[in-house]
């Protein structure tokens, strides 16, 4: 009974009298970490980010920790840049590559709050991604071609959501060169919208140079609709999308380590991309 008071008289000293929410309390010494996510109609998407989150706090007891979102889902992150009132913040973008949400759209939401924020960079590429885009594809029944005529007919389409921001392609190049290596097999990345190839296209094209074996790579961090439908296109295995696997939190928490150690004053959304 005295934990739920105290737990009742803690949520009850963020809201004044008004009822307006007060900002939340910063930890002392140590910015809050803000995950952005996207936002998505797909309730599944919303349970991952949770469960994402929840990871998150797991391995960094004490970190405040909070969530917002661009558009559909709540908290929306202009909301819960509000709750921090004037703290310092860095915002890590749940996104996998460069493009608008980075550049524009978390920076101008960022700008007309009173958080002192600074910006990770985006989840990919890097090493971690390539960690659970390969177990991933293993839980879906991956398995190294055992001869060379198997690896000559077997290739991966690492299918990702598209852009029409140039450097989200170079960004999504980049990791499926850090997949082929891990695989030994080509990687060809493919989207599901506003780029090509599409994902049937690479699977036509792999096909036509004589690989009938061919992997689909959920570059999504969530399950939704393109993530289904490029499933769907996969000739041979389709993985599951990235979702609340555990190097994914440790991704986050490296993206948000990386900002913290960057002077507030020289930080800028989406300069840099491993």
């Amino acid at each position: 009974m005295n934990r739920i008071s105290s737990q009742l008289a803690s949520q009850l000293s963020l809201v004044s009298f008004d009822g307006a929410r007060r900002p939340t309390p910063p930890a002392p010494g140590r910015p809050a970490l803000v995950l952005v996510a996207h936002g998505s109609r797909d309730p599944r998407t919303l349970a991952t980010v949770h469960a994402l989150v929840d990871r998150v706090r797991e391995l960094r007891p004490g970190l405040p920790v909070h969530l917002g979102h661009i558009e559909l889902n709540e908290p929306l992150l202009p909301d819960t840049l509000a709750a921090l009132g004037d703290q310092e913040a860095i915002l890590v973008p749940l996104l996998l590559s460069r493009g608008y949400h980075v550049k524009q759209d978390i920076p101008q939401m960022a700008a007309a709050s009173r958080v002192r924020a600074r910006f990770a960079t985006p989840l990919g590429p890097h090493s971690l991604l390539v960690d659970t885009l390969y177990e991933r594809l293993v839980e879906a029944g991956w398995q190294t071609p055992s001869s060379e005529a198997e690896r000559r007919s077997t290739g991966v389409v690492l299918a990702a959501a598209g852009s029409r921001d140039p450097d989200a392609a170079v960004d999504a190049r980049r990791t499926a060169e850090l997949l082929a290596e891990r695989l030994g097999v080509p990687v060809v990345p493919a989207y599901a919208s506003a780029a090509a190839p599409t994902v049937p296209q690479a699977v036509r094209a792999f096909a036509e140079r004589g690989r009938h074996r061919v992997a689909v790579a959920s570059y999504f961090t969530a399950p939704g609709r393109f993530a289904t439908e490029c499933a769907d296109a996969a000739p041979w295995i389709a993985a599951g999308p990235l979702g609340a696997h555990p190097a994914m939190a440790r991704l986050v928490l490296h993206r948000y380590d990386e900002a913290a150690r960057v002077p507030a004053a020289t930080t800028e959304p989406a300069l840099a991309s491993a």
